[in-house]
């Protein structure tokens, strides 16, 4: 289920091992690209990347990042170069078992199947902290589903909650655009864009970083909800981080904790969790240095790196007073959670995530493809999503043969 990069790559293994099946998506490839990114989206990986199996980026900016309509085009091409079998506009309301298998309800008919493959992503609803309820009515709340571009806001400052790469892109757009931005900073991921010459995500795919599997990491859970990290594409192949803000006259404060009597409150600390960040960017850069001195790419690239340490403001305000006027609207860009009210199976723990093994789900015959850290560290990607889908797939066509 689901006609994204994963629900494609499933149904290209499952056409190669000639299983029969049907691809369904609520609305049409790609429909999440489509309809849930902002104008001025582009991927955090460089175009040599993209790449889907049987079919890469064959165009003429192979270290851009592709946009939203790039995006899918690409994945309509290898729908098409593929043949899956997608039926589009077709909504599921319900999985449940069905004897040895699974019955599937849509808004067109039911299907009974023996097995069933959720690719239906890790993102399908913001993850909203429940203390926005408290938010003034007079102050307009939204996310990154509902976020376009800056003229759609009101007039007047916006506070972005969430230091992860779609909250730093959001506040460098509205900054640009001549309003005041006051950004929430908690946990975070920090990294340049570039690092000796090539793309930091050159080096993670060079060095193995992204190959690492989830039965080798050592705290999965942990691995599984870490935000994306600071990066954004653009042509000038820009780092921004935290300082990049700063210089642009982001204001930067802490955690956003609870609000009381209509002001938000903030977490202090913001010295702790820079350095925390700052201390993990320059361990992976570390990482990049050694591997490049044993197996000789240290002639190849530039020279080693270091970065500024995050600066942290010389009075990072404790509250904002949201009936003031100073904050007009607030984006959360605080993630996403899965969606599986549709799935009448209890496999789903008591924070909202599917119990799976690698993609195995706890119920025989149902699988998962495109979760975090599924069975490596690159699973969400685009150029991830090959290794996991064929090893998922291969696991599903031995249940079939099994039950034969």
């Amino acid at each position: 289920m689901g006609a994204g990069h994963a629900g494609l790559a499933a149904s290209h293994f499952l056409t190669e091992r000639s299983i029969d099946h049907v691809v369904l998506e609520r609305g049409e490839v790609a429909n999440s690209w489509r309809s849930q990114r902002w104008d001025s989206f582009r991927l955090l990986t460089p175009n040599w990347q993209s790449r889907l199996p049987g079919l890469g980026y064959d165009g003429p900016d192979p270290d851009g990042y592709m946009t939203i309509g790039e995006v899918t085009a690409f994945m309509e091409r290898f729908a098409a170069h593929t043949r899956a079998p997608v039926r589009t506009r077709t909504d599921v309301t319900s999985v449940r078992r069905a004897g040895d298998g699974y019955r599937v309800t849509t808004n067109d008919g039911e299907i009974d199947c023996r097995t069933v493959v959720i690719a239906s992503g890790a993102c399908n609803l913001p993850a909203v902290p429940p203390f926005s309820a408290a938010v003034p009515p007079e102050i307009e709340q939204i996310t990154p589903y509902d976020y376009r571009e800056p003229g759609q806001l009101p007039e007047g400052g916006v506070l972005v909650v969430g230091a992860s790469a779609t909250g730093v892109q959001l506040a460098a757009e509205l900054r640009r655009s001549g309003r005041p931005v006051i950004m929430s900073v908690g946990e975070h991921v920090r990294l340049p864009r570039t690092y000796r010459g090539r793309d930091v995500l050159w080096w993670m795919d060079a060095a193995g970083v992204w190959d690492q599997r989830y039965d080798e990491v050592d705290d999965l859970t942990r691995a599984r909800r870490l935000p994306s990290p600071q990066l954004v594409g653009t042509p000038e192949r820009e780092t921004l981080d935290l300082n990049a803000l700063t210089a642009m006259g982001v204001e930067l404060v802490g955690r956003w904790a609870a609000v009381r009597d209509g002001r938000a409150l903030f977490s202090g600390g913001l010295r702790n969790v820079f350095s925390l960040a700052d201390l993990k960017m320059e361990r992976l850069l570390d990482g990049f240095d050694e591997w490049a001195k044993e197996t000789g790419v240290d002639a190849e690239v530039g020279p080693p790196e270091r970065f500024a340490p995050t600066t942290v403001p010389a009075k990072a305000r404790l509250q904002l007073d949201l009936r003031g006027g100073e904050i007009r609207t607030i984006v959360w860009a605080t993630g996403f959670r899965p969606d599986y009210s549709w799935l009448d199976v209890p496999v789903v723990d008591e924070k909202g995530h599917l119990r799976h093994d690698g993609g195995v789900v706890d119920s025989p015959g149902l699988y998962a493809l495109g979760l975090p850290v599924l069975r490596r560290r690159k699973s969400t990607f685009i150029h991830g999503i090959e290794p996991d889908a064929r090893e998922v797939i291969g696991h599903l066509a031995g249940h079939l043969a099994a039950r034969r």
